[in-house]
């Protein structure tokens, strides 16, 4: 890569408005995301407290939001079920089912580097 390359690609980057870095995996990631989108791979569907037993350590307000931003970046499907006590189940979208194969390879790397 010659140098007016790699200043083209540092330029690229520090445009936020531009930046595919930030304008896409700046959607899914945080503490939790990518963990709530592993426990939902697993299912089909699953409800609320079942990820919140799976995730012990998320409180039920930042578990909330996070359903929440999932659901708006189109990831995760959220349905409402008009019962008495209300049911709610998740499931991944298309779009989350296709986000899969590159996290499990980055949880691939995580377990393989995790002692070094």
């Amino acid at each position: 890569m010659n140098k007016l390359q790699i200043k083209e690609n540092l330029e690229k980057y520090t445009r936020i408005e531009e930046c595919p870095i930030r304008n896409i995996i700046s959607h899914f990631t945080g503490k939790w995301s990518l963990l709530i989108l592993c426990v939902l791979s697993e299912n089909k569907t699953t409800r609320f407290n079942s990820i919140a037993r799976t995730i012990p350590d998320i409180s039920p307000k930042v578990l909330t939001s996070t359903l929440k931003k999932l659901e708006d970046e189109h990831l995760i499907n959220r349905k409402l079920f008009a019962e008495i006590p209300p049911r709610v189940e998740y499931s991944l979208t298309d779009k989350g089912r296709s986000l899969m194969p590159i996290l499990y390879n980055l949880i691939d790397w995580a377990i393989n580097n995790h002692e070094k």
